[in-house]
């Protein structure tokens, strides 16, 4: 077991100790090449940025707003080099509004602020204006008009001030604030949660147990936003963990990627797995004669798959074959190495955690929030800590109670030190050293722990009778027509819901069957036959809830909900308030009766 951190800039001097000088500790692709810096030049390079910042007059606990549109080793460098000064690191999601980029600016009081790209820096200038703190901006890649990152390196290459680097360094305590984190929720304005360098290093210590057992300078593959807690937390983790660590270029891209890296392990959410498997159903689907039935027999086993041979010698024999004529393909689809996923910020399907655990890519889903640091349990195969349905068994030094009304309350020292500037919605979800989740779930007699719903997103009918919408959004989105969609219902007589069909899949469908849709998505939405057929699929998933559960009527949406237009958040979860209010006329026909 490496050596154990006390601040979050200690990670790549361990990795430096531990395992020598890796040469390919962190990896981005810069014009089609992958370029690898070792760890001695990101630590060489970090204390550079560090000289630099104190040049610059950075002060201790001075607020510096990163925004990147992909990970990077630039990002990396960086933060180290922000907390060895004592000051701290707030990441901004690029995707967000330039109205959010100047609330945080302003909120935070966010001196300097380092933006990925042109796209980025436009926002980022307009943002500025609007706020009275902000000295400069600086981009990783070069943009006309705006100083580059690069100034900052030649700045401080001069080591004549290391020492008071040193300095700051020591004068930084475990308990001192590293990060503020805004995190935009599905309603209300952002929440600056304040995390501590010992919050986060108490929570890679506590998960790095869970971490499967990988060889010196393994490939793991970063793509989900490292602004999230999520991934950040998990490279402060692979660092001292010795492996290589790949930055992907984008979602677009993760395919590509996947191929050329070819890594043992990856994070994920939910929502790209559904899109593989649909994908790899869709290449099954194509197949004829003998390969499809085996294609389909191979899924049809996997569907049934239960962890520690639960099933007996019999379904082991044939998952063996399954594997050696289906499941080992999709595996060589995705790189060859690929052994495990950790999944999070959503539900992950079961069926999904079964086939793929089939297939020997095993996706460990676990649970957290930013307000957490954000792990509070996660699965592991090894040892009997997997169990599929649930989000593992709580790591090390966390504890949680349920309340009364089923929400989980946390404690650890993981647990935030509060919401920045915001002792009232603190004190909303503390209840001494208690956070209040906000979610419901239950632990098993085996320490598992599952979630059943959002405490604050059940409704009401006018009936009287309590609906969960993400239980049925969950199970809905099972279905290839269906891509987003949020369940209402909130003090009307029946729960309706909104949908965003999968266009591409609904196309696809479309032409085996004779139909084209030769204008729009409105066309599409309003074609007779796919409402039938979507009509099909709620009643298939209907079965699986009570009577005043089930969605009686539903609305279909010709846009794409996404990020950009504001309608999911940066972790892809449907943003209520303004789908409601966008679609606020189709609400109103579906409750029009």
């Amino acid at each position: 077991m490496p050596a154990k951190a006390t601040k979050l800039f200690d990670y790549p001097y361990i990795q430096l100790k531990e395992f020598n000088n890796l040469s390919k500790a962190f990896n981005t692709k810069v014009n089609g090449e992958w370029i690898a810096t070792s760890t001695e030049e990101f630590i060489q390079k970090s204390n550079t940025i560090s000289r630099a910042l104190l040049r610059l007059g950075v002060k201790p606990n001075d607020k510096i707003a990163v925004i990147s549109s992909t990970n990077r080793t630039e990002w990396n460098i960086l933060d180290i080099g922000v907390l060895q000064v004592g000051a701290q690191n707030v990441p901004i999601y690029p995707t967000i509004t330039e109205e959010e980029y100047a609330y945080i600016f302003n909120h935070a009081e966010t001196t300097l602020c380092f933006v990925s790209d042109d796209e980025v820096y436009k926002k980022a200038k307009k943002a500025m204006k609007k706020s009275s703190t902000i000295k400069d901006i600086y981009s990783f890649d070069e943009v006309p008009g705006c100083k580059n990152w690069q100034e900052l390196l030649t700045l401080g290459a001069d080591e004549s001030n290391q020492d008071e680097v040193e300095k700051r360094k020591d004068a930084v305590k475990p308990d001192d604030l590293a990060t503020i984190i805004y995190t935009s929720g599905t309603t209300g304005v952002p929440k600056g949660v304040m995390l501590s360098h010992s919050n986060i290093v108490s929570n890679v210590n506590d998960s790095a147990p869970r971490l499967p057992n990988m060889q010196r300078e393994s490939n793991v593959l970063s793509f989900l936003p490292v602004c999230h807690v999520f991934e950040r937390m998990l490279h402060y983790l692979y660092i001292s963990a010795g492996v290589n660590i790949y930055f992907g270029e984008g979602i677009d891209k993760i395919s590509e990627n996947i191929k050329e890296v070819k890594p043992t392990l990856m994070s994920v959410v939910p929502r790209l797995i559904e899109k593989v498997y649909d994908s790899i159903i869709g290449k099954g689907t194509a197949l004829r004669g003998v390969k499809k039935v085996l294609f389909f027999w191979a899924v049809r086993l996997g569907l049934k798959y239960e962890p520690y041979e639960a099933n007996g010698w019999w379904y082991e024999k044939k998952l063996a074959l399954a594997r050696k004529l289906i499941f080992s393909k999709w595996k060589e689809a995705l790189g060859g190495n690929l052994d495990t996923m950790v999944s999070g910020s959503a539900a992950l399907q079961p069926r999904l955690a079964r086939i793929f655990a089939a297939a020997e890519m095993y996706i460990m889903e676990g649970y957290g929030l930013t307000e957490t640091s954000p792990v509070v349990s996660v699965n592991m195969y090894d040892g009997n800590l997997f169990q599929v349905g649930s989000v593992g068994k709580l790591i090390g030094n966390v504890t949680i109670k349920i309340a009364k009304d089923g929400e989980i309350l946390v404690k650890g020292p993981n647990v935030m030190q509060g919401y920045y500037k915001d002792p009232k919605r603190t004190a909303d979800v503390m209840t001494g050293d208690w956070f209040h989740t906000g979610d419901k779930g239950e632990m098993d007699a085996d320490g598992f722990l599952k979630i059943t719903g959002r405490k604050k997103e059940i409704f009401k009918t006018s009936g009287g009778k309590y609906v969960s919408p993400a239980l049925l959004e969950n199970d809905m989105k099972k279905s290839r027509f269906i891509e987003q969609i949020m369940v209402v219902g909130e003090g009307e007589k029946m729960p309706t819901a909104i949908i965003q069909p999968d266009f591409n899949y609904v196309n696809e469908w479309g032409k085996r069957h004779g139909i084209l849709f030769e204008f729009d998505n409105d066309d599409l939405i309003s074609n007779e036959k796919v409402l039938a057929r979507i009509q099909k699929e709620v009643d298939k998933y209907n079965e699986a809830f009570s009577k005043w559960e089930k969605i009686k009527k539903f609305a279909l949406t010709p846009d794409v909900w996404g990020i950009d237009n504001g309608l999911l958040t940066p972790t892809m979860k449907p943003k209520r308030n303004k789908i409601k209010k966008k679609y606020i006329d189709l609400y109103n026909e579906l409750y029009a009766d």
